[in-house]
């Protein structure tokens, strides 16, 4: 578990951080910047949740807060200190959780009403900031994928990130009604 009594360590003030194994980095790295990206779209979820307290959406985005720290400490602990008899085993994102993800994502899409364009980000406010944490998903999976482009990462880890964007958009829709309250594209609609 992680301790902290100090919160500033003066550790990055000539840009460098530390993963989780201890190495020293620049705070640029991919890697840095893939586990950075999953801890803006955990902030944004945390939005979203002012504007879904109670219930069975809050309780799932509960969850995939927890799991999106997790994340963020599997994406921070490079793999092959997974080898390393002499460490404490990396804390790392598993296939269960992506299935809960899955599971979820049936359970909320069977109550939608079918998708007759693209929906444009909006409707209520907790559907409005689920696609804002949608986005910022995605682009934390751009670099998750450009991560394992260049070194070796647990396949849950790309497959949850995946997974969520899925999980969000779906939930979006069910915070506006069930679909029924989607903005949605109308393809050409200002052209004149």
């Amino acid at each position: 578990m992680v301790k902290l009594d100090r919160i500033y360590t003066r550790g990055g003030d000539k840009g460098m951080t530390s993963l989780g194994n201890g190495e020293r980095v620049p705070k640029h790295d991919l890697r840095v910047e893939a586990y950075g990206a999953v801890d803006e779209a955990n902030a944004t979820i945390g939005l979203v949740r002012l504007h879904t307290a109670g219930g069975d959406l809050d309780a799932m985005l509960s969850r995939i807060q927890n799991d999106l720290f997790d994340l963020g400490a599997d994406l921070s602990t490079p793999e092959d200190e997974d080898n390393d008899p002499r460490r404490r085993p990396a804390l790392r994102v598993t296939q269960v959780q992506v299935d809960r993800l899955e599971a979820e994502i049936d359970a909320l899409n069977a109550r939608l009403s079918p998708l007759t364009s693209f929906i444009l980000p909006g409707g209520s406010a907790a559907a409005a900031y689920l696609h804002l944490a949608r986005t910022v998903v995605r682009r934390a999976e751009r670099l998750v994928t450009a991560l394992q482009d260049a070194e070796r990462l647990n396949p849950a880890a790309l497959s949850y990130i995946n997974r969520l964007s899925d999980h969000l958009f779906v939930a979006a829709r069910h915070a506006n009604q069930d679909g029924t309250a989607d903005v949605l594209w109308v393809p050409g609609l200002n052209r004149g």
